[in-house]
């Protein structure tokens, strides 16, 4: 009897000490999972400028990839993508502390990271891209990605390069793109 009385008072203890606990980790990770909270380093104010003025953020669709789409895992893989953004967390706070901002460098640490992509983390949110109507060649190059042969593998960003962190001298915000005249009638 002594001892289910001793396995419940841990057990409460265990709660009431997990629960407060893994409420502030999860707030902290919602809270420095945003383009804003990003954008508070200097150093990463480009990346975040130049991102809002993509077609990550301004698209025909109005859906908008944030920095977490493409360079985390899926949150759906709890372990890795919390381990995976600790990681990075730690990296970004250390660079901003102990290197010398004026020597940082936005096209090496664009390098950096495009070296580190997988096809996975493009395909999180472009799941169709075999099946483009109207493209044929789009379809084909991207069959040639998804099943590659061996000593053919490419990534997404080798000719998806320039698409989002890319300087440009103009800015179209929030901009339909394509052709969407009307039919003849």
């Amino acid at each position: 009897m002594k001892r289910y009385i001793i396995a419940a008072v841990l057990v409460g203890v265990g709660i009431l000490v997990a629960f407060p606990l893994f409420s502030m980790t999860y707030y902290t990770m919602v809270r420095t999972s945003t383009p804003e909270f990003c954008a508070s380093c200097h150093e990463i104010r480009f990346a975040v400028n130049t991102w809002r003025a993509s077609t990550h953020v301004n698209n025909a669709h109005g859906f908008v990839a944030d920095c977490m789409d493409c360079h985390l895992p899926a949150p759906h893989d709890t372990v890795n993508f919390f381990f995976t953004k600790t990681a990075h967390g730690i990296k970004d706070v250390w660079v901003h502390f102990t290197e010398d901002m004026a020597l940082y460098d936005n096209a090496e640490q664009r390098e950096k990271a495009y070296a580190s992509f997988k096809n996975e983390q493009c395909q999180k949110c472009h799941r169709n891209i075999l099946y483009i109507p109207n493209k044929r060649g789009a379809m084909r190059a991207h069959r040639d990605v998804v099943y590659a042969r061996p000593g053919y593998e490419k990534k997404c960003v080798d000719c998806h390069r320039n698409l989002v962190h890319t300087p440009t001298g103009q800015y179209r915000f929030k901009q339909f793109r394509g052709d969407y005249r009307a039919d003849p009638v």
